[in-house]
């Protein structure tokens, strides 16, 4: 079972959700050009909190999630809001490719250091994107495994020039990366700081 199928239903009482969210989108509408016919994919959306605060820059934005429950929340959030524009899908971009449509842009938040074969995730965001269009990631800088503790399988954050050099392996062009937020978290009865960085990187137009 996906392990984000259970915390679905109480993801977005979390305000450090949403306030994550919301620095990742500011940084997004500033170090992205976009522009209003462009069609944007949010890649690991969640319930949508990221998406849905881009949403109004996009002519059209897909939320894509592997958990049955996230998609689930993000259905009814779309009906509620009856924004027609925003489309919720399950799929899993990171084993499977998506040949549906593609995009001018591509944000993951959070993501990425659950991904086990990193280049083969650029790989799948360069395929999915259009020539010209952009990416940007939302990630955790290195840590120490404090974050997520014992028994997490991911990755302990990045280090963002070697990331960096993963992407340009990829085809990647005019990259830029920037701190966008502060993650508080207790750790054994400390309050410790998890930095989150923003990458910013273009697929070359021809």
């Amino acid at each position: 079972m996906n392990e984000f199928n259970s915390r679905a239903r109480l993801w977005d009482s979390n305000p450090v959700h949403w306030e994550r969210s919301e620095a990742i989108a500011k940084y997004i509408l500033e170090m992205v050009p976009i522009k209003p016919e462009m069609r944007a994919l949010e890649f690991g959306a969640g319930t949508g909190i990221l998406g849905f605060l881009l949403s109004y820059s996009f002519s059209e934005i897909t939320l894509m999630d592997n958990s049955e429950e996230m998609v689930k929340i993000m259905q009814e959030k779309v009906q509620n809001a009856r924004q027609e524009h925003i489309t919720p899908i399950l799929f899993d971009l990171e084993h499977y490719d998506y040949q549906t449509k593609k995009f001018d842009f591509i944000c993951s938040q959070m993501v990425l250091h659950h991904i086990s074969d990193i280049q083969k995730m650029f790989g799948q965001f360069y395929k999915t994107l259009d020539p010209g269009g952009y990416l940007a990631i939302a990630d955790l800088y290195s840590e120490n495994g404090s974050f997520h503790g014992k028994g997490f399988n991911g990755h302990n954050g990045f280090d963002v020039i070697k990331l960096q050099q993963e992407l340009e392996k990829a085809g990647f062009t005019h990259i830029a990366t920037k701190q966008c937020y502060i993650i508080k978290k207790e750790i054994e009865g400390a309050l410790m700081d998890f930095p989150v960085f923003i990458m910013v990187a273009a697929k070359p137009a021809t």
